[in-house]
């Protein structure tokens, strides 16, 4: 069956005013060079724009009537709040949501996951006990509560400077939490340390308590389940004289143990891929998207993993991912993921359809429904087969859907505690964060690339050139990843360090 937005190349215009009209049912074009009342652009007709359009927003190609539908993908991302003559600029002040309320969801029947025999591709891992295979071989210093965040920082400060050369860098990941947390926020600490403690990354971990929280180690151990007790070092800065020393002869101990680790040669589909946007902008739906989701596409035809999440940025496209379901339990769990998302927002008196954010509306995003329809293009058009819980464990074994805000930093380490070993992260407006994992940015239009050099790996804005090949710019990022995975090449947040962690709270603190 066919699902999702067409795979068709996005009909950009030569000539000196260019716009890109995405699908052939859309009315409006989005702008790529910023338009001056008079300007005078062509798709099947020539057309002149009557009011100032700035790069990245919309254009009306027909006249659209006060709460007629804005098509824009092929699918409505609102309704007008205003009559809209051909043309004119279209945004915030004549486009609004039409979601409201409680939707009923529909299953359309299975998606079949038949796929065309593919040529795999290979790259140079850390094979681990479990069977799970590592981009990295490095040692993480991680801490159970926040009061012992700067001895965790020094530890692996200090451990770094003496065996930089031992294994492929050593890290710690503070955070403020583990002290005075009940319920739910307790348990999602836990769930992010103990997938932090067993992802095939860290080929050790030091793990420092303080002592007396209400994070205790032996409740994490148990939470963390099963992970390689010959690769953890664990102890509790209270019950040791100097705490520095203790956790730098712990590390020390991890370095002798990982000394016969080796890359081997094995299959792409041995990795997992977390796809995120962060920083988006009218561009992002076109460019950036939908090339990380023609790695969607093919990583999961080869066997692979892939991850997305954001779950209050499918608001408005949820149906489109029901329709790419594998069978009717994942469409449920779907159903049940998305309502409990929208029921956390309840619960907290929050709208449910609150969104884009002000950077996104800058950049030419109006609606969430619009937000959306472009943010869900990262999983290309594979069909989804699991859906994961927050801390949830990921197999390499196609699409899976991660509960998980939309913050930048809360789902990228979401997904990085599922397991995923390799980030892609398409922005427009640009984000220096980086996290546990080698975080690939993917810029979606070319000035940011220009502009931000130490932050971007990957300049997707090539593709609103009127000869960009998607295919093509889709081999050259699958090449760049297939490099990074092997180390051959250190991801931008790799060379500068911008390394972090953030835990979702939403529970209570004493």
């Amino acid at each position: 069956m066919t699902v999702g937005v067409e795979r068709k190349q996005p009909v950009v215009v030569t000539g000196k005013h260019r716009v890109v009209r995405i699908h052939p049912d859309d009315n409006v074009a989005v702008a790529v060079d910023p338009l001056s009342p008079g300007d005078v652009f062509s798709l099947d007709t020539a057309r002149e724009t009557v009011t100032e359009v700035p790069a990245g927003h919309k254009i009306a190609l027909a006249r659209i009537a006060n709460g007629d539908p804005i098509i824009k993908y092929g699918f409505p991302i609102g309704r007008a709040t205003a009559d809209i003559e051909p043309g004119e600029w279209v945004h915030s002040h004549n486009l609004g949501t039409a979601l409201s309320g409680a939707v009923e969801y529909k299953w359309a029947g299975p998606v079949s996951r038949d796929v065309e025999p593919i040529e795999i591709p290979t790259f140079e891992g850390y094979r681990r006990s479990d069977g799970r295979v590592g981009t990295r071989n490095e040692i993480w210093v991680l801490n159970t509560v926040g009061c012992v965040n700067h001895a965790a920082e020094r530890i692996a400060k200090i451990a770094s400077e003496r065996f930089h050369d031992k294994v492929d860098g050593i890290h710690a990941f503070s955070h403020p939490y583990g002290c005075s947390q009940l319920g739910d926020d307790l348990k999602n600490t836990q769930r992010v340390l103990a997938g932090m403690m067993r992802h095939p990354n860290a080929g050790g971990v030091l793990l420092l308590g303080l002592g007396c929280e209400n994070n205790q180690i032996e409740s994490l151990l148990s939470v963390a389940g099963d992970v390689d007790r010959s690769r953890l070092t664990v102890f509790n800065t209270q019950d040791v004289m100097d705490e520095i020393a203790e956790g730098g002869a712990g590390v020390g101990k991890l370095v002798e143990r990982m000394a016969q680790d080796r890359r081997e040669t094995v299959p792409a589909s041995e990795l997992i891929i977390g796809h995120k946007c962060g920083g988006s902008d009218g561009f992002s739906g076109i460019t950036a998207n939908p090339l990380v989701g023609r790695i969607a596409d093919r990583l999961t035809a080869m066997g692979g993993g892939v991850l997305l999440t954001e779950v209050p940025e499918m608001f408005g496209a949820e149906q489109v991912l029901m329709d790419r379901a594998t069978d009717r339990s994942v469409f449920n769990d779907i159903v049940s993921m998305i309502n409990d998302f929208k029921n956390y927002f309840t619960r907290h008196g929050q709208p449910i359809y609150e969104n884009p954010s002000p950077g996104n509306k800058a950049g030419g995003l109006t609606t969430l429904e619009e937000k959306s329809l472009g943010a869900i293009q990262k999983g290309g058009r594979a069909p989804v087969t699991a859906v994961l819980r927050y801390g949830e464990r990921a197999s390499t074994d196609g699409l899976s859907l991660l509960e998980s805000p939309g913050n930048d930093g809360v789902s990228s380490t979401a997904m990085t505690v599922s397991g995923a070993t390799m980030l892609l992260f398409t922005t427009g407006r640009g984000t220096p964060l980086g996290f546990p994992v080698p975080t690939i940015k993917i810029s979606s239009n070319s000035e940011i690339a220009a502009k931000k050099p130490h932050w971007i790996d990957f300049d997707a804005g090539t593709l609103l050139s009127p000869n960009a090949n998607i295919e093509s710019r889709a081999d050259d990022l699958l090449s760049l990843i297939l490099d990074v995975a092997s180390g051959r090449t250190l991801a931008r947040n790799e060379e500068h360090d911008y390394r972090e962690i953030a835990i979702w709270k939403e529970g209570v603190t004493l």
